[in-house]
């Protein structure tokens, strides 16, 4: 039988997702909300 309480004390993540989490929260890229805002502000502005 699976003992889970000694499963989850071995458990060790991923060293890719952890990389992954940190280049997502330090990426300044625009989401695609910022992209919709921008848009909009063209259209205002040329119309």
């Amino acid at each position: 039988m699976i003992n889970f309480d000694e499963e989850v004390r071995k458990f060790k993540p991923s060293l890719e997702i952890d990389e992954t989490d940190d280049a997502i929260r330090n990426s300044n890229e625009n989401d695609m909300v910022d992209l919709m805002i921008e848009l909009m502000a063209e259209y205002r502005d040329k119309n």
